[in-house]
């Protein structure tokens, strides 16, 4: 007979197709036949009704990770979420937070709101936790409480599992919009004006090394898929990422993507972001972006914009083109502690030739705030200038965005801010 494990994870065709397999070895071998016994009556439940509960846990308290249930694949795609289908289907909803059975918050067109929907046990939560978790190839166990992956159809999702949550399972998805969002789009909301976009477009095409920077949920990513845009065609792309969110259009792109250890005692097969990068540089890029750089391997994009990737990028959080400068720094020295300051800085400001700060406004939208130019340094700093800056609306005035500065040092920058009308247009 499968065991219960086996039978937790099959849909019904499989589980049938098992039960008959083991009755024809069975036959095969001579074994004494026996009368044919129902599903229910072998103890085998379907995979939707399996209720395996944690070993000494109530019905209504938070099941530790050893738990063991399972829910039905909707198809080859995606898991069926249960009570969160309806917001996976909802094209104004980012974000979907699921606290224990307390609540359920989802981000809608830039609000975070209650959306008064709620898990009636914790039992609920668990299944669809473990329905995720087996969807992506990975575990929940005493071990690894923790998991941060993506869904077939590019959505991030992040679920701590008790003990680490002390209130029941906590889910995060941020859903992968469906339409591509390009730098029009981003214009037509309000997120940048039209002079800005095409300021931006032509940065990128003329092989600027830009950085995106911005806090959690303030739309790095979105921006940096609208930016690669307008990389040229012939140009062949590596793009690395922890969970692969970006989507470029050329018909040149590599897709890498950061390995995790699914088990402690598998640490040495996790494949880190540093990595992929250094790999990267041996696949004979035109440009490297990375989606995110959060520690060491900031000193290999930096070595790799400095070396004949022009027109890389890459997106770091801080709230504002100067705290990205000290993060950049911060991260270079965890990977050479040994190095001087003096060094990091000169590497940076001889790399790195724009900053894009991403915020979320109070209206809910996300706008580009700041497009900072770095220009060298002057002894110790790292001269760095506003461009453009984002004035927020207050009751007697609109929000605007206005051209903060003078021509650019740079000679490509200045060139891109006449091609395309800004510094004209943003008087």
């Amino acid at each position: 007979m499968p065991s219960q494990t086996e039978a937790v994870f099959m849909n019904d065709e499989q589980w049938l197709a098992k039960i008959g397999s083991l009755v024809a070895s069975d036959h095969a071998l001579g074994a004494p036949e026996s009368p044919s016994v129902s599903a229910a009556q072998a103890g085998l439940g379907k995979p939707e009704s399996m209720k395996i509960a944690a070993i000494g846990a109530e019905p209504n308290h938070p099941p530790t990770a050893t738990s063991r249930r399972g829910r039905k694949i909707m198809n080859d795609e995606m898991p069926d979420l249960g009570l969160l289908n309806q917001f996976m289907a909802d094209q104004a909803v980012g974000d979907i937070l699921v606290n224990g059975i307390h609540s359920i918050y989802v981000d809608r067109n830039g609000k975070l709101v209650d959306s008064g929907v709620r898990f009636s046990t914790h039992e609920e939560v668990w299944d669809i936790a473990e329905t995720i978790v087996k969807s992506v190839g990975q575990t929940l166990s005493q071990d690894r409480p923790m998991v941060d992956s993506r869904l077939p159809d590019g959505s991030r999702i992040n679920i701590v599992a008790p003990p680490m949550a002390v209130d029941g399972v906590s889910i995060s998805i941020r859903k992968f919009p469906t339409r591509q969002i390009t730098l029009e789009t981003m214009v037509k909301s309000g997120q940048m004006s039209e002079e800005l976009g095409k300021f931006l477009s032509q940065c990128v095409a003329k092989r600027l090394n830009i950085i995106v920077c911005g806090g959690t949920g303030s739309g790095k990513t979105t921006l940096l898929n609208s930016l690669s845009a307008s990389i040229g065609a012939d140009e062949r792309v590596v793009t690395i990422e922890d969970s692969a969110e970006l989507k470029l259009q050329q018909p040149h792109v590599v897709r890498l993507e950061a390995k995790v250890a699914l088990t402690q005692d598998k640490a040495h097969q996790a494949v880190s972001i540093r990595d992929l990068v250094k790999n990267a540089l041996r696949m004979r890029p035109d440009r490297i972006v990375v989606g995110e750089s959060r520690g060491a391997e900031a000193l290999d994009v930096l070595q790799a914009m400095n070396t004949g990737h022009d027109g890389s990028m890459t997106t770091l959080h801080a709230n504002t083109p100067r705290d990205a400068l000290s993060r950049l720094e911060t991260m270079v020295s965890l990977a050479m502690p040994q190095l001087p300051l003096r060094l990091v800085r000169q590497q940076i400001a001889s790399t790195v030739n724009l900053v894009i700060n991403m915020a979320r406004c109070k209206d809910g939208v996300r706008r580009v705030m700041y497009v900072s130019e770095i220009s060298g340094m002057e002894g110790e700093v790292v001269i760095m200038q506003d461009l453009v800056v984002y004035t927020e609306a207050t009751t007697d005035r609109q929000g605007h965005f206005r051209w903060a500065n003078g021509a650019p040092r740079n000679q490509l920058v200045t060139d891109a801010a006449r091609s395309s009308g800004m510094m004209r247009g943003m008087r």
